[in-house]
């Protein structure tokens, strides 16, 4: 039997709660760790309030929180190649077994090694953050110099986005509230504060013929707000607002393959793709590790140290 963190039914952050689970057993395709950090998203609050149902893989209640996490191998199901017991690996729990627990199981395909050099902390970071900001960049595929707005610089996602924006050389703006802003400036973004002014206004000022592209983070009256500053709508990418096509642009298209978790890994590696870690919560603490995500506080990643 191990810990594990979850809720009972759907709904706010009454009805999380921990309880006992046996350790789960691997299935074809997948294969069981044990935990030692487990990354916090957003996404984690959305699936308990029943918002993204189809995202929980159908298991019963209670369900465990969380879908990306770092640790050791402990078990193989059938059909796993390319893992051994005793591997310390990162990657997505896609099939409902969640992260915030003692024991999990990861889908193979969704799973990769940690690189010798890499803590298991950063690793646990990269398969929501890290994959999102690579697959948006690519999608935009923007040559160095090129002006990208973030919009929400200052989460775990804007500010992975942000980084390896940077790093591809492009001049990067990004939007959040005044507490994400000493984050965002320290990796080189010229910050834009949201409640200080009019943010198009100052956009504007700062890229006077328009953005090249813009990545949204937030969604809503605040994407419809900034996604005229593209030179083209095709260029404003949404990773969480599907309703973005109406503007005229996508949604990120999402690899979640093992292919591009080893890319992640090795950008975080070469310092291109560190991330910023806002707080690092023991498992006893995961309320305060959520709730601070859930209210819009966390600048940078929080994880939970399990193991």
């Amino acid at each position: 039997m191990g810990q594990a963190w979850g809720f009972g039914r759907y709904g706010g952050p009454e009805v999380q709660e921990f309880f006992d689970r046996p350790d789960p057993v691997p299935g074809s395709g997948e294969v069981l760790i044990r935990v030692e950090v487990a990354g916090v998203n957003p996404l984690d609050h959305m699936l308990r309030s029943g918002l993204v149902s189809g995202l929980d893989g159908g298991r019963p209640f209670p369900r465990v929180l969380g879908m990306e996490a770092a640790g050791t191998v402990l078990a193989l199901g059938e059909g796993i190649d390319g893992f051994d017991v005793g591997d310390a690996v990162f990657g997505f729990a896609l099939t409902g077994g969640g992260t915030y627990a003692e024991t999990t199981v990861l889908s193979a395909s969704n799973t990769a090694r940690i690189p010798a050099g890499l803590s298991a902390t950063v690793a646990a970071t990269l398969p929501v953050a890290g994959t999102t900001a690579v697959d948006a960049l690519d999608q935009l595929d923007l040559p160095a110099g090129a002006a990208v707005l973030v919009n929400g610089v200052g989460g775990g996602v804007g500010l992975a986005v942000a980084r390896l924006a940077v790093g591809r050389e492009l001049r990067v703006i990004g939007t959040g509230s005044a507490a994400k802003r000493e984050h965002a400036e320290a990796i080189g973004v010229r910050f834009i504060d949201y409640t200080a002014g009019d943010v198009v206004a100052t956009a504007r000022e700062l890229v006077a013929d328009g953005f090249d592209g813009i990545v949204d983070l937030v969604g809503g009256t605040s994407l419809r707000t900034v996604a005229p500053l593209a030179r083209e709508a095709r260029n404003v990418i949404a990773v969480g607002d599907v309703s973005v096509p109406e503007l005229g642009g996508r949604i990120v298209e999402r690899r979640l393959d093992r292919e591009n978790l080893e890319r992640s890994a090795r950008l975080a590696l070469d310092g291109v793709l560190a991330p910023v870690i806002n707080a690092v919560h023991p498992l006893s603490d995961a309320p305060a590790a959520l709730a601070t995500v859930e209210n819009g506080h966390a600048s940078g990643k929080v994880v939970i140290k399990v193991a």
